[in-house]
């Protein structure tokens, strides 16, 4: 196969990229990269109820998104193409013919309701559940005479005796019984290839040296190299990773929350941010450092440093990390990815002197870009909502009222308007009043925003303007003088 390392990514167009699978395309992506080798994408859409377009275009949008770039694809061509399954019907029955000719397959003609009724009979006996080889030598004569009945034959793979070892990336030598597999289907009876067949003609001929996967497809590595054998072709080597797990230690599944790429990406999670959690699941890196960049992840790739125990999506720490690429973002950037959260919300982005210092002082304290538009509500409403009783009851009180009617009174003259020149007026209402600590400050608050706790007041001050401040104020005066 060559020195120069290609590895791929297959997925079915049936629907969203799940967060598993993207795992796996991120871990073919790194080891590429790492090795300056290729990474291919192939749609494997043999599955033509179930496929569509749609789902393609959905697949390569979030694999962009995350920022897995491809350098052979349906899209992009290749030397090896075409790299849709469903365009390479010729190339499969060429290879189904010649297994035939070898005679290392052959035509069966059980329907599904014989195999169902042998399969619970081997159980009630108490043997194990495999096909019997029912059709493995029949006759010419006994073919005609099925075929007659308008029987259509699957194909199936001849398993030699004996047993399937191979030596795992990741989890060592792995051995499989021959008589444990049995003839297994290549073709089913309507022309169309299975999965073990249609994948191993494919990894061959586009040059495939590694194939980085999941470890539910580990019962399916004997049969493929069987094939491989068969072809008389060099395996490639096999890197098989642990199943993503919910907290409940169950396969993570929608019981658990989100489970595709674009929900993720709706819930305002950043690429940079969910490549970095999805690459240390079942992997770290020799530093220790579990925030890396993705030229670290390349750099620091090694197969010895994925574990074999399955790995547990920890929601908190998605959330954790994300909140540290946040912060770490421009402000700049972060405003521009926040844009459609803002127009999702139907709220107007604000003008350039004031949208910058809004998501400066907002930045720290969000986790998800989908939370800004909740964080930053007392900005684009025009009337305060209270985050709970205490906040509305916290500005019911004579101090409270005498601190708000102070600060009307004495910003009225006032033509600039600024952080520092509100944070003179509550000094000089202190003064006044005695009153002072959360007793001055939280009223304010609570008639600026709502809210009992958040950012700097002077700030928040002046990103509302004199004028949203003093009306705001006036709101609450003669809401409670009324």
């Amino acid at each position: 196969m060559g020195d120069s390392v290609r590895t791929r990514f297959a997925p079915s167009p049936t629907g969203h990229l799940h967060i598993g699978n993207a795992r796996t395309a991120l871990m073919n992506w790194i080891f590429a990269r790492h090795s300056q080798g290729k990474f291919i994408l192939r749609i494997e859409d043999t599955d033509q109820k179930r496929s569509t377009r749609e789902s393609e275009q959905s697949i390569l949008s979030d694999l962009q998104w995350l920022g897995l770039t491809w350098d052979e694809g349906p899209d992009v061509g290749g030397d090896y193409g075409p790299y849709r399954q469903s365009e390479r019907f010729e190339i499969y029955q060429s290879h189904l013919d010649a297994l035939i000719r070898s005679g290392q397959v052959y035509p069966c003609y059980c329907t599904p309701e014989e195999l169902r009724a042998r399969r619970v009979s081997a159980i009630e006996k108490g043997e194990s559940p495999v096909y019997d080889g029912h059709c493995r030598n029949l006759s010419q004569q006994e073919k005609k005479h099925l075929e007659d009945q308008g029987r259509k034959p699957a194909f199936r793979f001849r398993v030699p005796p004996g047993e399937t070892a191979f030596e795992d990336l990741v989890k060592g030598k792995v051995v499989f019984q021959n008589e444990t597999i049995s003839d297994f289907v290549i073709v089913r009876p309507d022309g169309m290839p299975m999965y073990n067949f249609a994948c191993v003609v494919d990894d061959h001929l586009m040059k495939i040296t590694h194939v980085i996967r999941g470890d539910d497809h580990v019962s399916n590595t004997p049969r493929q190299i069987l094939l491989y054998r068969a072809f008389g072709w060099e395996c490639p080597c096999f890197a098989h990773i642990p199943m993503i797990l919910g907290k409940d230690r169950e396969r993570l599944s929608k019981r658990h929350g989100a489970t595709s790429v674009d929900q993720y990406r709706a819930l305002g999670y950043l690429p940079e941010a969910l490549v970095n959690f999805l690459s240390l699941l079942s992997w770290s890196s020799a530093s220790g450092e579990e925030i890396l960049s993705i030229e670290q992840l390349i750099q620091d790739f090694d197969f010895s440093r994925v574990s074999n125990s399955s790995a547990v999506f920890d929601t908190e720490k998605l959330n954790w990390m994300n909140g540290v690429y946040i912060r770490k973002l421009d402000p700049a950037e972060l405003a521009a990815r926040l844009v459609p959260f803002l127009q999702k919300c139907n709220y107007p982005v604000p003008s350039e002197e004031v949208w910058l210092p809004l998501v400066k002082l907002l930045q720290n304290g969000i986790e998800k870009l989908s939370q800004f538009c909740e964080k930053a509500k007392w900005f684009f409403h025009d009337t305060v909502e209270f985050e709970n009783n205490e906040a509305k009851e916290l500005i019911r009180t004579e101090s409270a009222i005498s601190i708000g009617k102070l600060f009307f009174q004495k910003t009225s003259t006032l033509s600039q308007w600024n952080g520092e020149i509100f944070k003179k007026i509550m000094k000089e209402i202190q003064t006044e009043t005695g009153i002072k600590g959360k007793e001055l400050w939280m009223p304010v608050r609570v008639m600026f925003t709502g809210n009992l706790h958040g950012p700097e007041l002077h700030s928040v001050a002046e990103i509302l303007g004199l004028e949203k401040c003093r009306k705001r104020i006036a709101q609450h005066i003669e809401h409670l003088e009324a």
